[in-house]
């Protein structure tokens, strides 16, 4: 049901295009998730009938797909760990939005916090317990109609700055465009789930385009780019 795709093979670095509606590791009670597949991957390729060990430095929400990396032995995972943690690593993202977003470009600046015992965020004052800034660069890449949902959308092509909880999906959703089929935030469309089985695979329309990092060995900088889910449709032009 999930096909785990390999973007990059470089030594210790790994790195794969997440499928939507996959978790980034496996919850109590479950079996699949991007970390099983991966392990699953390198036991097979590198005939380990053991447990193979495996660095995630980050993590994508469970409805998203994209670029994930990992590491496979502890000083890369550290090193690679160190470089999200200090910012050094450029995330950039494309998502599909409900609507018409109103400019162009620009830089979203907002204070946000997760909400206690959901997995979910919201906006609050900068003051508020619990605060933290969350920055994003955006851009528009294409205005026109979604032809499943026959109504306007706007593709956008997005630099992560900080990297809070549903940065993304709160920021553009608090400006009245929230991320296709997030129904989380605000979005009028759902898609089925991925596997039938499970409800919170349903996926949204936003993707990890393209990491740059520093190889964690040579330092050496590394892009990695993931071709978008086969089902973002094209925009049709508007009328």
């Amino acid at each position: 049901m999930f096909e785990l795709s390999i973007l990059l093979e470089d030594g210790p670095l790994l790195a794969v295009n997440k499928p939507p509606g996959l978790s980034t590791q496996t919850p109590r009670g479950e079996f699949t998730s991007v970390e099983s597949l991966v392990r699953e991957y390198l036991q097979t390729k590198y005939a380990k009938p053991g447990n193979v060990y495996l660095g995630i430095p980050h993590r994508l929400d469970r409805p998203v797909s994209g670029v994930m990396v990992f590491a496979r032995n502890s000083k890369s995972a550290a090193r690679l760990a160190e470089q999200f943690a200090e910012r050094q690593i450029k995330k950039i993202y494309w998502a599909q939005l409900e609507g018409r977003l109103p400019s162009e470009r620009g830089l979203l600046t907002d204070w946000m916090r997760k909400v206690p015992q959901e997995s979910k965020a919201e906006l609050v004052e900068e003051l508020a317990d619990g605060a933290k800034e969350a920055r994003l660069a955006f851009h528009v890449l294409h205005r026109g109609i979604d032809p499943s949902t026959q109504s306007e959308s706007t593709l956008v092509e997005i630099e992560l700055i900080t990297g809070r909880m549903h940065q993304i999906r709160l920021q553009f959703a608090a400006r009245g465009c929230p991320i296709v089929g997030d129904r989380l935030y605000g979005s009028p469309t759902e898609f089925p789930p991925v596997d039938p089985a499970d409800e919170r695979s349903r996926p949204i329309r936003l993707h990890a385009r393209r990491i740059e990092l520093l190889h964690p060995i040579r330092y050496e900088t590394v892009t990695i780019e993931a071709p978008l889910p086969s089902d973002w449709p094209t925009l049709a032009p508007l009328s």
